[in-house]
């Protein structure tokens, strides 16, 4: 498959956000929560490179990410960076279920 170089950017993406959250508003949570899950979301995007049906922690990863922020973008209605992060973890779950989890075939033996 080569490297999943949309994986790194949203990793990249969500790291940055969290920095940017301490820069601008000196939220800690909002650094830590950033560099947490953007880490593992690029362990997660490195395991897509070398192996595309290892693909359970950066769905995971994304899933809880997506609802979260959901969730936070529901109650407050702010595109920024609520609405932002969970329309990139929608666009990150649809690209990960068409080409990895979609892209099974299921063999049934009967007898």
């Amino acid at each position: 498959m080569g490297v999943d170089i949309l994986g790194f950017a949203y990793a990249a993406t969500v790291a940055a956000g969290g920095i940017m959250g301490y820069a601008k508003a000196g939220s800690i949570p909002s650094l830590g929560a950033g560099l947490i899950f953007g880490s593992i979301l690029g362990v997660g995007a490195y395991q897509l490179t070398q192996d595309p049906s290892n693909y359970t922690l950066m769905l995971g990863t994304t899933t809880t990410l997506g609802g979260v922020m959901g969730y936070r973008f529901y109650n407050s209605r702010k595109f920024m960076p609520a609405g932002l992060v969970f329309a990139l973890s929608v666009a990150m779950l649809v690209k990960l279920l068409a080409y990895n989890v979609g892209s099974k075939t299921i063999t049934v033996k009967i007898k």
